[in-house]
């Protein structure tokens, strides 16, 4: 209550300093002096808890927890694990009991020990990681599946599905926390643009994803096989029930799924067996510093950077990009007909409420001040024309765009694979951040540079027939494959003769 009535005193002072001089243009100190001024004091004793302390930021960064989780059930052979983590007796009966409580068929079988024991004999850092970030998440997923009437024990599916990263990305393309797929995202409105990508809002995904698990649960009525349907689509599931002779249990049709689904599961449950049983196999999280609930939202009146709003709030621009994952580049756009939203901590909220006009302000003068102008603003499924550039060929401009190189022909009437330097294509991309990478201005000033360059320290070579990665590095000295994608911007070891590649000089 102290802190609140504080509060409000040093909300009044800032909002009557905001208004001095209200025509001036700030410099960015005199603005941040304005505006930390009236809280300096008041806030001083209270500071520590507005600041990420290295554990919790080690928690928010799971960036390898998602490749490790992800290769663990998509990769390994978690049956064959020999290593006694905990004993059978005590996991049958340990499983019998969740089976009892949970609508899940949770039922002893060899597979799902190995994929426990796996997990246990990991090494408890990486779990208690994860344990410290579903602090932090889980009451949202609580909320969401309530409103739903989804067994609440669905949260830890995020954990297999993305190991709580919200801008986790897998090979193929699927995004988030629930890690939808563009097509699945779109169905369920999640947006993406070159500045946000909606899957990666914890909200917005999350009501996506308690959706998409009702109408799979409709479909199936059975929690097992919708969780199967959710990783490999409800094709697959129902092809698995067909070849299976009709079974409806999990377990049993499990061999009939793709490789991946037959992994999900077990792994589904594994996890729910780790967060349940917790404190029997001595996990102990950290205690997150923030919890979701101490924080709040604003609609956004104008477009803004984060490191604006990070400046006027004191807050830590790591933290703010964590709590708005879904702007991608830093960058709150605005659209008229369409609302964007801050999500801040509750301290920083009515900071930002009382000095509004004068934070918009700043930001516009920041913004004007830049030398190079903000990435051209692009939907998903805007088309966009692509001038096609030395070294270019169809696969690398499909990779590049998210888009399949058989799309990129029917939509330019192309009969062939061969294209001109300077030939306009175009393209309805899938990965709006190549097209913020490819916007005109970015493009001139990566040629300018690129040109400048390659008289200097560059070669130039003709890709031959027989030509490999391989035998191109060898002919160059301390030139090695890992130079030579990343300077033509490869991420495939296919090359097509008469390709034009940058060759670094040793």
């Amino acid at each position: 209550m102290r802190y609140i009535m504080i509060l409000g005193f040093c909300l009044l002072t800032a909002s009557h300093q905001a208004q001095i001089n209200p025509e001036n243009e700030l410099s960015k100190q005199e603005f941040h002096e304005i505006i930390q001024d009236s809280v300096k004091i008041v806030f001083e004793d209270y500071k520590k808890t507005i600041r990420l302390d290295s554990v919790w930021q080690q928690a928010l960064s799971s960036s390898d927890l998602f490749e490790q989780i992800h290769d663990d059930v998509t990769q390994k052979d978690l049956e064959r694990v020999s290593i006694k983590s905990v004993e059978t007796e005590v996991l049958k009966e340990r499983l019998k009991r969740l089976n009892e409580k949970m609508p899940f068929h949770i039922e002893y079988n060899p597979s799902l020990e190995s994929v426990i024991n796996y997990y246990l004999s990991r090494g408890q850092v990486s779990t208690e990681r994860l344990m410290s970030l579903s602090r932090f998440y889980f009451p949202l997923f609580e909320r969401t599946f309530d409103k739903y009437d989804i067994p609440l024990e669905m949260k830890y599916l995020a954990l297999v599905e993305s190991a709580l990263n919200p801008r986790a990305k897998s090979r193929v393309g699927a995004t988030g926390l629930w890690q939808f797929m563009y097509t699945t995202g779109k169905m369920y409105d999640l947006d993406v643009s070159s500045y946000v990508d909606e899957r990666m809002d914890p909200v917005a995904s999350t009501e996506a994803a308690a959706q998409y698990l009702k109408k799979l649960h409709s479909m199936f009525n059975d929690w097992d096989l919708a969780l199967a349907a959710y990783n490999s689509g409800p094709g697959n599931v129902n092809k698995a029930i067909r070849r299976s002779g009709g079974e409806i249990n999990y377990w049993k049709l499990r061999r009939h799924l793709p490789r991946e689904t037959a992994g999900y599961v077990p792994s589904f449950q594994a996890m729910m067996y780790l967060f349940e049983y917790a404190e029997e196999h001595n996990l102990a999280p950290n205690e997150p510093s923030h919890v979701f609930y101490a924080t709040d939202t604003i609609h956004t009146k104008k477009l803004i950077k984060l490191e604006h709003v990070a400046t006027a709030t004191d807050l830590d621009l790591e933290y703010l990009k964590f709590l708005n994952p879904s702007y991608k580049l830093g960058i709150i756009p605005y659209e008229k007909d369409k609302e964007y939203y801050l999500r801040l901590p509750y301290h920083a909220v009515g900071l930002f409420v009382a000095n509004e006009n004068k934070i918009y302000n700043y930001a516009e003068t920041q913004i004007a001040r830049q030398e190079e102008p903000l990435p051209k603003y692009y939907k998903a499924d805007d088309k966009i024309r692509y001038r096609v550039r030395s070294g270019d060929y169809l696969g690398k401009i499909a990779s590049k765009f998210g888009v399949y190189t058989s799309q990129i022909k029917r939509w330019n009437n192309l009969r062939s694979d061969r294209l001109k330097i300077g030939q306009r294509l175009t393209i309805y991309p899938k990965k709006p951040t190549a097209v913020v990478e490819s916007s005109p201005q970015k493009e001139k000033k990566k040629q300018k540079s690129l040109k400048k360059k390659s008289s200097s320290n560059r070669s130039t070579y003709i890709v031959k027939n027989g030509d490999s990665l391989w035998s191109i590095s060898r002919k160059f000295q301390d030139v090695t494959i890992e130079d030579i994608k990343k300077l033509n911007d490869l991420n495939t070891n296919r090359l097509k003769p008469g390709m034009t590649l940058q060759i670094r000089k040793g």
